[in-house]
Parts: structure tokens; sequence; C-alpha cells
């Protein structure tokens, strides 16, 4: 980043900040804006360090009333915000940046490549998976008006605006942060499953069904250019799937219902979206002249391709119409919608291929080719839908069954027993569903969902996962369950191995499941496996739950090579540290060897998705970043482990995970002080997504997911789960003479480079001084000498890592990233200072408060805000 473009960064979150105090000057006079401003100082000096201007900050909160506070917290979470906008909009901006053609340059630089490209074009597949994880934290309504002050941003320093242009487009930015000041940034309720899918669709429409066409035409020059390769017309290489509506476990509010409502509003969505192009193709395709195909088609109608495409866009219509209807609870004739995906592919292939064999090959590959590939990758369905349920679920529905029929407890069973019943039921023609049995309300859910998938056209989903697998009967009695709703297709069931010994076990379970015949059948060939990132690495630590991934996937790509099958893992990552977060090139070339030729599907959580997809030229950036660094990948993949390396990194992973169980499990005055050091439990009253922060309610600590785990060590910038115990093992290493070993896997090894990298940045968001300030006032007296415990191996860590990565301060090797932090530094200091306070407010009120809990509420938003990756 050059130091003009650093300038024009700088001076954009200046302006906004500036624009947004005289909002706040106009509502709320000049007292209160030479206050804000004050208050920005002051924590522009905390950040550099200086103990008297925090001093200052927490005697002025101190002595302000609740509704002040609230104040100062909703100014520092919309300069937070703006802040965000602005580096956005500049990241967006930067199209001088061409990853496929410094992949060429790579492969010129390693002519012995593991594959050629023809190949590994053909196995590029993206599958980015939409979920509405609960760290979301900005409502629909101020994310519209935040994309459209990107959008004026974008005009302001696009080409160059006129004197005028550039007045009005400020006066517009001004209007929509004023708007957003005047608007409430916390929810009042809890979103509904339903409204997190309608967020998901509005993420397609208004960023990546621009962005999908524009990628892909950039990818094929860019392919054409360096490798002398086109993508074939029907290529799909990106494509986008949802948890939103589908999600289950341990979320009752994602029901059958509402699984079957977000299928018919995605179809409804999707009709909508292809009959904007279509009437647009209406229009453009006025010509006469046609081919002897669309001729048969059109009859003798002057204007073959209007006539076409006016059929289609006649179905769309009334597929749009007729789901609105049935929606409202009217009888509708279906058989005018569209149910088949060749329905809308078909009349655009038909003009397509007439307008190229009569010489108009410029005007079908523009907009109506973006059609067409808009068509591949959304499809009438707009995006296939996952389910995920718990096994406990599955098994207790059988177990029910076999209780009625007086065949014992299938839970208490031996895993041979239950395979055999469950192999036994697959391949027999009677139904095993008793007609006159009476399932529980939770048997009863599982059967309906099952039903719901029958009930759709197979292309309208994904996976089926299946939580806590653990045994090959978990996925058998899934299967048998889809079977019994009269699934006639092999809907992929996919284990997620999410803990420690379930991940370590993972390739045993697989390789007994592809043992039986009835199941190789069944799979035709084709295994996906999820890899859970968040549950791991919160049972064992960071650097345990990372080794056990890599060596599980490494494992299962061996095992499915031997067998014939073809191996796509999910991987389960979310957007921070602690959930396997990593930037994308990072993260897919830190995967073992091979395990990107099944293709990549990954989990887009949460506030990552508007981080990377928000804007359709921030969305083709990051999904031309996933395409290289997959084709790179695939033809330079990462050596794999040599012996040594293999040795050490297991045994600091055993350690790893020693120091961290020793804390985090076996220290009695743990949970007490997380609590209390934590807006843990605050975060409960955070109306974020659909989903409980529990699994079970009156559960501790183990029982909380691994979201708000992440999200509350996040808060008083300890970032806890991303570090403990990790450099501790490192140094035990260093200790017993591994220090060249060490040095050698830095140089040679991505996976464990990838490792330290993150750590780097990890240390850099971690502040233990602004953790101390939340054990001085939060914390009871007695738990003090706990947190300073793990301060002090925070600090030591950090000292440790620089010295290994041989860097003076953190993230030298990332100066984008650390001006980055360094520009909200000043923003978050005054707000972890009036969270503190309100923290304190809010544990010592004997009756609800809504006004400071508000105030609470918007104190956690704009933290997480400031931190960006927080869950």
């Amino acid at each position: 980043m050059t130091e003009a473009i650093d300038h024009q960064l700088m001076d954009t979150v200046r302006q906004l900040g500036s624009i947004l105090g005289e909002t706040i000057e106009n509502q709320l006079g000049p007292q209160w804006l030479e206050r804000i401003e004050q208050i920005r100082k002051q924590g522009r000096s905390c950040a550099q360090g200086e103990t008297a201007a925090r001093k200052e900050l927490q005697a002025l909160f101190s002595e302000m009333d609740d509704e002040q506070l609230l104040t100062v917290g909703r100014a520092f979470a919309q300069f937070l915000n703006l802040a965000n906008i602005a580096e956005q909009e500049f990241n967006s901006s930067q199209h001088n940046h061409d990853p496929l053609a410094e992949l060429k340059d790579k492969l010129g630089q390693h002519p012995q490549q593991a594959t050629d490209f023809s190949t590994a074009l053909k196995q590029l597949k993206i599958d980015l998976v939409l979920t509405a994880h609960p760290t979301e934290v900005t409502r629909r309504t101020l994310i519209h008006k935040y994309s459209e002050l990107a959008s004026c941003l974008a005009q302001i320093h696009g080409k160059a605006p006129t004197e005028q242009e550039r007045k009005d487009l400020l006066n517009r930015i001004a209007a929509l942060i004023s708007q957003a000041w005047h608007t409430e940034e916390i929810r009042s309720v809890r979103p509904t499953p339903v409204d997190e899918a309608q967020w998901g669709f509005s993420v397609i429409e208004n960023s990546l069904w621009d962005a999908v066409p524009d990628c892909l035409r950039e990818m094929n020059r860019s392919f054409k250019t360096h490798f002398s390769q086109q993508l074939p017309l029907d290529a799909s290489p990106i494509r986008f799937s949802s948890w939103m509506g589908g999600d289950r476990d341990g979320n009752p509010f994602v029901t059958a219902d509402v699984t079957a409502r977000v299928l018919l509003l995605a179809r409804k969505t999707a009709a909508r979206l292809f009959y904007r192009d279509v009437n647009k193709l209406q229009v453009e395709l006025s010509m006469s002249d046609c081919n002897e195909e669309l001729r048969e088609q059109a009859g003798d109608h002057r204007e073959p391709y209007r006539y076409v495409l006016r059929q289609l866009k006649d179905k769309l219509q009334a597929t749009h119409d007729g789901i609105e209807q049935y929606l409202a609870g009217e009888r509708v004739d279906q058989s005018t919608w569209i149910s088949r995906q060749h329905e809308l592919i078909e009349p655009l292939m038909l003009c397509y291929r007439s307008l190229n064999e009569t010489g108009l090959e410029i005007v079908a590959n523009s907009e109506l080719l973006d059609t067409i590939r808009r068509a591949h990758c959304f499809g009438i369905h707009l995006l296939k839908l996952d389910v995920r349920q718990h096994s406990e679920r599955h098994s207790q529905v059988i177990s029910e069954v076999t209780r009625y029929l007086g065949l014992g407890d299938y839970l208490s069973w031996s895993e041979d027993d239950k395979q055999s019943f469950l192999l036994r039921e697959l391949a027999s023609k009677r139904p095993l569903l008793p007609r006159k049995w009476q399932p529980s309300e939770e048997a009863r859910e599982v059967l309906q969902t099952c039903r719901v998938l029958a009930e759709n056209d197979q292309h309208g989903f994904g996976i089926y996962i299946i939580s806590m697998a653990s045994q090959p009967s978990d996925i058998l009695c899934v299967q048998l369950l889809l079977q019994e709703a009269g699934i006639d297709w092999p809907m992929p069931v996919a284990p997620l191995f999410e803990t420690l010994e379930d991940l370590n076990h993972a390739p045993e379970v697989i390789g007994k499941l592809l043992d039986i015949d009835w199941y190789r059948g069944y799979i035709q060939s084709q295994q996906f496996v999820m890899i859970g990132y968040s549950d791991s690495a919160k049972d064992a630590g960071a650097l345990a739950a990372g080794w056990a991934q890599y060596e599980s996937q490494e494992k299962l790509v061996a095992l499915t090579d031997k067998m014939g099958v073809n191996l796509t893992l999910f991987h389960g990552r979310g957007g921070t540290i602690g959930r396997g977060g990593l930037p994308a090139h990072a993260a897919i070339l830190s995967q073992p060897p091979g395990s990107l030729k099944g293709g990549f599907r990954v989990t887009e959580q949460g506030e990552t998705i508007r981080y990377k997809f928000g804007m359709p030229a921030l969305a083709k950036r990051s999904l031309k970043l996933y395409a290289s660094a997959i084709l790179e990948g695939m033809l330079l993949p990462p050596p794999a482990p040599k012996d040594a390396w293999r040795e050490l990194i297991t045994n600091m992973a055993a350690k790893g995970r020693d120091n961290y169980r020793q804390v985090v499990r076996d220290d009695p005055e743990f949970v007490p002080y997380f609590r209390a050091a934590t807006p843990e439990e605050e975060l409960g009253k955070l109306p974020l997504g659909s989903r409980p922060s529990k699994r079970k309610p009156d559960g501790g600590v183990e029982s909380l997911r691994a979201i708000p785990w992440i999200f509350a060590w996040a808060q008083n910038r300890m970032v806890l789960p991303s570090w403990l115990g990790v450099m501790k093992a490192v140094e035990t290493a260093i200790e017993e003479g591994q220090q060249d070993t060490l040095e050698q896997m830095i140089e040679h090894w991505p996976f464990f480079k990838t490792r330290l990298s993150m750590l780097d940045m990890v240390f850099a968001k971690a502040e233990p001084r602004i953790a101390e300030e939340y054990d001085k006032r939060l914390v009871p007296q007695k738990l003090q000498h706990f947190g300073q415990g793990l301060r002090d191996e925070l600090a030591h860590s950090q000292a440790l890592l620089l010295q290994l990565m041989k860097q003076s301060s953190s993230m030298e090797q990332d100066p984008q990233g650390k001006e980055s932090m360094q520009i909200r530094a000043g923003y978050l200091e005054p707000l972890h200072m009036l969270q503190i306070e309100l923290l304190s407010r809010v544990r010592q009120q004997k009756t609800a408060n809504p006004l400071l809990e508000r105030a609470m509420m918007v104190a956690i938003a704009g933290i997480a805000v400031g931190m960006r990756n927080t869950g």
C-alpha cells in the first residue's frame, strides 16, 4: 500500500467521522460534539498507552447518567461502522491486483506441477455456504444504508466527479449517516430463522447477483490469456449453499415448516431476479434472424427471441405470484411454476446458440451469457439448502420405534448391533414406521423434516449434516430415516467431526462405512465429510485442534484415494482465529496435499459474509482470491510434513492440549473468572441470531456454543481461546533442543507457518492492558491473580513468537492489516472503558433497566464491529 493510498483511506475515515460529528451536533447541540471529540482524543491517547487519559475517561463515564452513556456508545459504534465501510470500499477499489496472473508467474517458477491446468480447472469447485450464526450484529436496514454509503464513496473515488457531483454525493452521504444515527442499531427482538434466510437472499440480490457473472467473465479472460483455457459455458465453479432455515442443531426455532417456507421463499426470490434479467433480455433481443432450431420453437413470429423469452418470463411470473399466493394460504395450480432447472436454462441456451450461428456472437456473449452463468450458479432454487441436526435426535427416533415394536432400546445396543439393524431395514421392502405409533414431539419434528426433503426437488438441497457424529451408525441412521420419508434419490449425508476425539477417529469411521457394500452403492463414489473447527478448538485449544484437523483430512484423503471414492471436505470455519478463521489464501494453501481435488466447501459466517461479499466489487475480489488459491493448491500443493516435523508437532499439540485444558477444564477458578471478566452472561440478552447461545439452557461453559465463547473473550481483548497454551508448548520444544526443526517448519511447511501467522494476528488484536481494566473493576479481588497469570502468559507468548518469527513487532508481514487495526484503536478504547462502566452498573442493578441494557448492547455490538472477525 503506497503512502498516497494510505492518505486516501485515512482522509475518508476522517471525512466520514466529521460528517457524523455534524449529525450529532445538529441533533444534540455543540456541547455534545465537543464532548465526543474530547473522548475521541482521549481514546487515541489511551491507545498510545497514556494512563492519565484512561483515568480521565473512566472518571468521565462514572459521572454520566445511563442515557448519556448510551449516546457515547452509539457515537463510537457508528464511528467504527463508518471506518469499516471506508476500508471495505477502499479494498474493493484495488483493481490492479490479478491473483490469476500471479498464479501464472508462480507456475513459471515451478514447472513441475502436480497436475496440468486443464485438469485443475475441471476440478475447480467452490461451494460457499452462507450461515447465520449469531455474529452479524448489524440490522438489515442499516446494512442497506451502509451499502448505499459505500456506493457513494466508490463514485467519489472512481472517475473524477465534477465539483457539483462531488457535493451531491457528499450530501447523500450526510443524509445516509443521519438516517443511520436516527435508526435503532439494536434489534428489539431476535430475528427468526426466516428473517435470517431473507438476509442471505438480500446478499445475493444486492451483491453476488452482479459479482458472479462479472467474476466468471474476468476469470475466463485470465484463463484464456495466461493458460490458453476457457470456462465451459455450463461451468459453475462457484456455487452458494445455505444453512439459514436448515440448521436445526440446538435451534428449536428451525422447524420443518420453517424449512419448507424458506425453500419456497428462495424459489420466489430466484423467480423475481431471473424475471428481471429475462425482461431486460426481451427488450434487447429484438432481432429477427435466427437459426432453424429457434424458428421451429417460435413459429412465424417476426421476433423469435422475444417470443421464446416472453414464454419464459410468463412462467417466472407465474412461479413468483403462485408462491406468494400459496404462502398466503390460497390454493394454487403449481403446474404453471418452473419446477426443473432445465426449464430455465434451455430457452436461454436456445437463444444463445441461435445468436452464435447467425453471426451475433458479441450479443450472445453479453447480457445473455451473464444470465446463463447466473442460471448455472444460482438456478431456480437460488441456493442449495443444507440440513443439519444433532446425531442424538436421529438415534432417539429409532429408539422410540424399536421400543414400540418390542425390539428393545436401540440406544443401549452395541455399535455392531445398531449397524446390523439399520442395514437390514435399509434393504427391506416394507416400511419401518408403524401406522399407529405416536412419536414424541421431538421425534415427529425429525420425521417431518425428512418428509419436507422428500416433497421437494433434490436440486434445492445441498447435504444433510450430522453434528457430533462419532460412529458409522450415526450416518446409516439418517439414511434410513430419509428412505422411510420416501426420498428416492441419494441425498449426500455428511458426518461432522468436531471434537478432538471425533476428529482423531474420523478416518476409522469413514473406513468402516466404505467397507459396507450397501453404503458404497448408495453414495455413488462421492463422500462428503465436514471438519469442525470451532468445537475442536474449544475442546482442546488452537494447536491441538489445528493438528487434529490436518491429520484427519490427510488420512481421509489417503483412505478415499485408496478406495476410489471422491472426497469433498466441508470446512466449518468461522470468521475468527479460534474458529479456524484465516485469510482465504493462507487457509487454502495450508491444507494437506490432495485435499482440494474433490472441491472446496466452506462456511461463510455471520459478519464475514458482509465483509467479504457485501458489495459487488468486494465479492468479485473475494471470489477471484478463492479461485486462484484453490488452483494454486491443486497445481502446486504444499509438501507433506517430514517425519521429524510430524513428530514434533504431535508432541507440541499434546502439550498444547494439556496446557489449555489445565486452565479451562481443571482449574476451579476458571469459570467464575471467565464469567466475571467477560460479558458472557450479558451476551445472552443481545438479540443477535435466532439460535440460543447454549445447547442446554441450564448448562455451564461446556454447553456454551463456540461462537459466544469466542465472542466473550474478544470483548475484553484477551481473545484467549486462540492462543492459550500454544506458545508454552512451543517453548517446551525449544527447551528440548528443537529450535532448528521449528525454524525449518516455519520456512518450508505452510501449515505451521500459517499457524504462527494466525497467532501473530491474534496477539495484535489482544490488548492485555484493556483486559486488566476489566479485571480491576469487575473481577473479585480473590480472582484477580488468575487474570494476571493469563496476561503474563499472553505477554510471554507474544515475545516468544516475535523472537521465533524474527520480527520486532506484530504483523510486520501484513502492514495493511496492521494499519486497519490502528485505524480502529482510538475508537475502540472509549467503548471498552464504557463497557466496563456499563457492566458494573448492570451487575449492581436490582431490577431491569431497559435504557442501561440497551447501552450495554450498543457497546457489545460496537466492540464486535471494531474487532471485525469476532465470532
